[in-house]
């Protein structure tokens, strides 16, 4: 199938422009190997750039080895691509769980400053239900690390994501401004994310299960009037800035 990063990218850059808001973007370092035109405009444009990883495996599948060489490997790449350090990590699928218990402190070896993996409750891959559900320091032996877990809101008696991804998809927005409102209130910064393919209904359909299938295109056309609601009505930042307002 034709590859259709490009214009997406550019797209939500556009889009971003036009709010006036800087988001941090966790790259794919694949991605930023095959267009790193792209991750150049974003930091040009003063966006942060933090590391997804290489190729997008998921951390308790692939081990403590190969998970450090994959994150050396973004890591380095993205740094020599922008000229400057990449602090954040958020790794595929937030796939940190109680069998990584190496996760942190791969990440500080790697220096990494911060972190944003940790999905605190249950779900599909990943999860981490024992973590904290507001932002945390971890202690290693290479040093500190920040991590900034996804926030979750209590919907009907259950702790629930609203504000990235298939969940942004599939809630209305009323309720996503209620609960964005709820988690501010509570004292906890609101973490939202989106995949470049997310607006562009007329991307191309993979073949998968109806599942799957439901879960990455369900009622993706609204997703962009979705964004710039939350742009329009919130204050946005990157995790950057965020960690630069809380030190001072």
């Amino acid at each position: 199938m034709p590859s259709r990063v490009e214009q997406n990218f550019r797209y939500m850059l556009n889009i971003f422009a036009e709010a006036d808001v800087k988001v941090t973007m966790f790259v794919l370092s694949w991605i930023a190997e095959k267009f790193p035109a792209l991750i150049k405009e974003a930091y040009d444009q003063g966006h942060e750039i933090a590391s997804h990883g290489y190729k997008h495996e998921l951390v308790y599948t692939i081990g403590k080895e190969r998970f450090a060489e994959d994150i050396k490997r973004s890591k380095g790449m993205l740094e020599e691509l922008i000229g400057e350090p990449v602090n954040g990590y958020r790794a595929p699928g937030f796939s940190v769980t109680e069998d990584t218990p190496w996760f942190f402190e791969e990440l500080t070896k790697a220096g990494f400053t911060y972190d944003s993996s940790v999905f605190p409750g249950s779900r599909g891959h990943g999860g981490l239900e024992s973590a904290p559900n507001e932002p945390y320091k971890v202690k290693t032996e290479h040093g500190p690390i920040m991590e900034f877990p996804i926030s979750l809101s209590t919907f009907m008696g259950k702790e629930l994501y609203f504000f990235g991804g298939g969940y942004l998809r599939f809630f209305p927005y009323p309720l996503i401004h209620k609960k964005i409102n709820d988690v501010l209130n509570e004292e906890r910064p609101v973490i939202f994310y989106l995949h470049p393919r997310e607006i562009d209904p007329e991307q191309p359909r993979l073949e998968m299960s109806a599942k799957r299938k439901f879960m990455t295109y369900y009622n993706i056309s609204s997703v962009e009037g979705k964004m710039k609601k939350i742009f329009r009505d919130h204050n946005i930042s990157t995790f950057r800035d965020h960690i630069k307002s809380i030190s001072v």
